[in-house]
């Protein structure tokens, strides 16, 4: 059910191509390494329950595959992440939030 309507498809399917590329083109295994937008927007999108809507579109393998690294990025602990060096103490904790 669509609660908000868009009023333009091209922005939404750029974030989903953005998304699929974060997970399968550009996956670097490191999510400090990541865009920090995207981390957030995977996020985001896996609390909304949208996330597997965004790469229904991929082949089996490619799926498979997305879903094995968001997967792995869904069992990090916000809070030994948020200490490492060079990281975005905002950003965990928003994780932390929204994953609790």
């Amino acid at each position: 059910m669509t609660t908000h309507p868009l009023t333009n498809n091209n922005i939404k399917q750029r974030l989903i191509k953005k998304v699929q590329e974060a997970v399968l083109d550009k996956w670097v295994n490191d999510p400090h390494r990541m865009d920090k937008r995207l981390v957030a927007l995977i996020f985001l999108a896996h609390s909304s329950d949208v996330l597997e809507n965004a790469f229904a579109p991929l082949l089996d393998d490619q799926y498979d595959l997305a879903m094995k690294r968001v997967r792995q990025l869904l069992e990090l602990e916000p809070e030994a992440e948020s200490m490492k060096a060079n990281t975005n103490e905002m950003l965990w904790a928003v994780v932390a939030a929204f994953t609790k």
